[in-house]
């Protein structure tokens, strides 16, 4: 029994669950703030039969009960752009997207908006924890190597957010092949292919690919742009996720292989060809292959019948 079907079996035992739009709805959360709540392991989900996630009604009651429901819960996933967390910090919003470039912060999410600019987004919870811990960088001089950093034009937001989105997708299941799949899905098609020869396995790790982030606008360019943070583009970054890769897939097959197609059975062999059918005797062959010829008066007559009338035909002669 494998781990997914396992957890089913368990849902199913323990009592009433709610789909992932109704137990939002009893959170009072928004759709994009329940999912960050679930990757964030704040609402503690199971898979059941026929659907990725539930919600079992012991977990609302107890999310329900806090003393700060719902403010409390959605403070924690309350994410803010550039503007306010430049606010939080009480920076400018220059110095703020200086810190998120060089990676002192890191963001959570992100959107794209009606002109296909990526929009980062930030916890707030973690903002004013970054207040108290590190003040001095909120007003100190930038550093000869952040001013290097800077002048290059080096941006570790994207980096920063695949690594904080694959420890939320690692966090979220137990299952080995799932946990391959988030790292795989770090990986461009050529580096993938280089890690995992077997096509089968391969095909596996597409098939449990994590979907993209949800809210990202419809379009060819939209989606180049998605696909393009979601990938690993630095030589360090993309060595670890292969290492990290590598090691997964270790511990995936030594748990259970890929499915493969079932062998075909091989094709039944073809009727042979009917016998022909048989003569009787020698002397019977030979009357069906060679025909008698015909008599000399036969063919006198045949050729008379045959011949053309070129004139009159003569009178009769008495004897």
């Amino acid at each position: 029994m494998t781990t997914t079907e396992s957890k089913a079996l368990e849902a199913q035992a323990a009592g009433p669950v709610s789909g992932p739009g109704a137990a939002a709805q009893r959170l009072e959360l928004k759709w994009d703030e329940f999912e960050l709540a679930v990757q964030m392991g704040l609402v503690r989900t199971v898979e059941a039969t026929g659907a990725r996630i539930r919600v079992e009604q012991q977990e609302l009651d107890r999310l329900g009960a806090a003393p700060d429901f719902p403010n409390g819960l959605r403070e924690r996933v309350r994410a803010v752009g550039t503007a306010e967390a430049a606010q939080l910090l009480s920076v400018s919003s220059d110095r703020f997207t200086w810190l998120a470039r060089t990676g002192h912060v890191s963001p959570v999410r992100f959107y794209l908006n009606r002109y296909n600019t990526v929009v980062w987004l930030y916890l707030a919870g973690e903002l004013r924890e970054f207040v108290e811990a590190h003040a001095e960088l909120l007003t100190a001089r930038m550093g000869r190597e952040a001013r290097d950093r800077r002048i290059a034009g080096e941006d570790r937001r994207p980096r920063n957010w695949r690594a904080r989105r694959l420890g939320l997708l690692l966090r979220g299941t137990d299952d080995p092949w799932e946990r391959a799949a988030a790292i795989a899905s770090l990986l461009d098609p050529v580096q993938l292919a280089e890690v995992v020869g077997d096509p089968y396995e391969r095909s596996f790790l597409l098939r449990l690919r994590p979907p993209l982030p949800t809210g990202l606008p419809d379009g060819a360019s939209a989606r180049e742009i998605a696909d393009r943070l979601m990938v690993a583009d630095d030589p360090d970054e993309i060595l670890w996720h292969r290492m990290s890769l590598a090691l997964a897939l270790d511990e995936a097959r030594a748990l259970q292989s890929a499915p493969r197609p079932a062998a075909r059975s091989p094709r039944p062999a073809a009727p042979p060809p009917p016998a022909p059918r048989p003569v009787a005797g020698a002397a019977g062959r030979a009357r069906e292959s060679v025909r008698p010829p015909a008599s000399p008066r036969k063919l006198l007559t045949r050729l008379r019948l045959r011949r053309p009338r070129t004139g009159p035909r003569p009178p009769e002669v008495g004897r």
